[in-house]
């Protein structure tokens, strides 16, 4: 028995393909219908000239992002803090419940912290640009020192101050590494 490719099943007389289009009277061909754009699509002009995402979109990235790196990272050093504290009598059904509630402790505190961290960051980075109307390097690395001021303000000025200088330069690095990346990596 033959098999029938798409192109075959055009031409076989046995076979029809189904059109939902058939009884509209439409003067456009029907393959037009399914050519989807590939850029973005605006409602407004004035959202095209800004090459950004939005504060919502914003907040949404940097928290989801800080959450998930944050609770992998967390898993991964509960996994080998229970791993290091077995003890010599513990069965194995023991030996996983410590991993499992070690990893997953572990996971869930330093995923809500980072992802706090990374809301802040957001919404500091979104009202920088807001006020600024620039979306730059500096508008980060602004972001950043704000966010490791706010931080640590809690354990003093000195501490807020240590957090703020290495918050603008972790941004400021991860803002230029991005840039190094995209000119001098090629997506394929």
């Amino acid at each position: 028995m033959a098999r029938h490719h798409s192109s075959d099943r055009e031409t076989d007389p046995n076979s029809r393909l189904y059109n939902p289009y058939q009884d509209l009277d439409l003067h456009v061909p029907i393959t037009n219908l399914y050519k989807l754009p590939t850029s973005p699509e605006f409602l407004f002009s004035e959202e095209s000239l800004h090459q950004r995402r939005s504060w919502g979109e914003n907040v949404t990235f940097y928290t989801g992002s800080g959450y998930l790196g944050g609770s992998v990272s967390g898993a991964a050093v509960g996994l080998f803090s229970a791993l290091r504290n077995f003890e010599q009598g513990d069965t194995l059904k023991l030996k996983i419940n410590r991993i499992l509630n070690s990893s997953g402790h572990t996971g869930r505190s330093w995923g809500n912290s980072i992802g706090l961290v990374g809301l802040i960051y957001a919404g500091l980075e979104s009202g920088v640009v807001a006020v600024t109307d620039r979306d730059d390097v500096w508008s980060s690395v602004a972001a950043g020192l704000a966010t490791g001021a706010v931080c640590r303000a809690a354990r003093g000025v000195r501490s807020a101050a240590v957090a703020g200088a290495l918050g603008g330069l972790a941004a400021g690095a991860v803002v230029a590494g991005k840039q190094v990346f995209k000119r001098y990596v090629p997506i394929i």
